[in-house]
C-alpha cells in the first residue's frame, strides 16, 4: 500500500465532500460537478490500491451520500439558513403589480421599431412595449389597447 496513494485518496474525499456542501452557498452546479468528480476520482484511486478498498470506498460514497441526501431534506428546510432562502407563504396570494393599468388607450409615440416589440414613450414614460399585428416604425404614434400583466399592447394610429 502506497502513502501517496492514501493521501491522495483521503484529500479527494474531503475535497468531494467539501465542494458537494458548497454546492448550497455556491449555486451554479460547478462545485457540486467538481465535488462528485473528486468523489469519482476517488473512488478510482480506492481502487489502484485494492479492490477490497475501491468497493469499501464505493459503497461508502454511495451510502453517505444516500444519507445525506435524505437528512438534507428533512433537516435542511427548518434550519435558520434555509428558512432565510425558502418562502414562509405558499404564494397563492402573491399578486403582480398592475401600475400600469393607468396606460390604456392613451397615446404615444414609438421610441424605437416595434417588430413586435419595443419602446414607447407614453404618458411621459418610456414603456416596453408589443405590437398589435404588423411592425411599427420609430416615430408612429401608437395607442395602448390591453395590458395582459407586464404586457402592454400597443395599434399604430393615424395622426
Amino acid at each position: 500500500m502506497n502513502m501517496n496513494s492514501v493521501t491522495l485518496l483521503i484529500v479527494l474525499l474531503a475535497a468531494g465532500s467539501l465542494l458537494i456542501g458548497a454546492e448550497i452557498f455556491i449555486p451554479g452546479a460547478v462545485a457540486g460537478t467538481l465535488g462528485a468528480l473528486a468523489l469519482a476520482g476517488a473512488v478510482l484511486v480506492a481502487f489502484g490500491i485494492s479492490t477490497t478498498c475501491g468497493f469499501y470506498v464505493a459503497m461508502g460514497v454511495v451510502v453517505l451520500s444516500g444519507i445525506t441526501v435524505v437528512l438534507w431534506i428533512k433537516l435542511f428546510p427548518r434550519s435558520s439558513i434555509g428558512r432565510s432562502m425558502t418562502l414562509s407563504e405558499d404564494g397563492k396570494s402573491f399578486k403582480a403589480a398592475n401600475q400600469r393599468s393607468s396606460l390604456l388607450d392613451k397615446d404615444g409615440v414609438a421610441q424605437s421599431d416595434l417588430r413586435p416589440a419595443g419602446f414607447a414613450l407614453i404618458d411621459g414614460q418610456r414603456v416596453d412595449v408589443v405590437c398589435e399585428g404588423g411592425l411599427i416604425s420609430q416615430g408612429q404614434t401608437v395607442k395602448v389597447v390591453r395590458i395582459d400583466g407586464n404586457r402592454i399592447v400597443v395599434r399604430k394610429t393615424e395622426g
